[in-house]
């Protein structure tokens, strides 16, 4: 395959998405490179600096916390181009991580049939549900998952294609009002322009709330925790037992097959099973596995 066709295939990262290539200027020189599901970047700080004061000789850690469908695509190309304003040009990032996490199992089945990632390599260390967003007053009167269906709701979606939560969005749609519900998001009111979808929804929806152009969005339990920290004036509904896709939603993480920095990478699937990796994500919200 030519440079320009590998360059065809690799997926764009917006500029906008900045703030999820953590360390983006060490990428080259990174002693330890992880691609994490992007809703995680909420936890990033207090969990790079855990792992970090218990292995100081990884000085240089590149991560990114985009949705893990980019990052898959990104894997599989062998590299994403990052429209960087700051240099004035497109950068190739690279597609090779040590580490590896999505909340789609079919999405490590992608890399373990690609030869990419070993049989048996990826396991579940975390879990989450979906909630509703809405603004703090609710002036939409969202209720239920079936207010989604009305005509003048607006939702901020999760783009199923590139996005692991949209994927349990939409059972969410099905499991709340079958293939019409589905449709009627997913189709209807998307034509209509009423279904908005999102590419990293974990910075696109909490911005669209703000701004007063969506009226609800579907999110990971943990961002209407650290919207609230943050002081945005939002508050979540609970879609109920059985549509919260609590029992479904696995997390799982696997090391690289051949990885750049192997070692590091090991070190790194070995914290992310202790105690203190797992009482981090507690305190964000999250549902620790182990």
């Amino acid at each position: 395959m030519t440079e320009e066709a590998k360059r065809a295939r690799m997926p764009k990262i917006p500029f906008a998405r900045r703030d999820d290539l953590i360390n983006y200027e060490t990428r080259e020189m990174a002693d330890l490179v992880l691609f994490l599901a992007g809703n995680q970047f909420i936890a990033m700080p207090e969990l790079l600096a855990a792992f970090t004061k218990a292995h100081p000789e990884v000085e240089n850690i590149y991560c990114e916390t985009l949705p893990p469908g980019l990052e898959l695509k990104q894997i599989l190309a062998g590299g994403a181009i990052f429209e960087d304003l700051d240099a004035g040009q497109e950068v190739i990032i690279t597609g090779r991580p040590d580490v590896y996490s999505s909340v789609s199992k079919e999405g490590m089945d992608a890399l373990v049939a690609a030869g990419l990632v070993s049989e048996g390599s990826p396991f579940v260390y975390l879990h989450n549900k979906i909630v509703l967003m809405v603004p703090a007053d609710n002036p939409a009167n969202i209720e239920r998952v079936q207010d989604l269906g009305r005509a003048d709701v607006r939702i901020s979606q999760p783009n199923p294609d590139v996005e692991d939560i949209g994927l349990y969005i939409v059972q969410m749609y099905r499991d709340a009002g079958g293939e019409e519900l589905v449709r009627t998001i997913m189709e209807q009111k998307r034509e209509e322009g009423t279904t908005i979808l999102t590419i990293v929804h974990h910075r696109e929806t909490p911005l669209r709330m703000r701004l007063g152009t969506v009226d609800v969005g579907p999110v990971w339990a943990t961002e209407v925790s650290h919207a609230l920290r943050e002081g945005l004036k939002v508050a979540q509904v609970e879609p109920g037992p059985g549509l919260d896709q609590k029992e479904r939603v696995n997390y799982y993480i696997t090391l690289m097959k051949d990885p750049p920095n192997p070692r590091n990478g090991e070190k790194f699937i070995e914290f992310i099973k202790s105690e203190i990796a797992q009482e981090i994500y507690r305190s964000f919200g999250f549902i620790p596995h182990f």
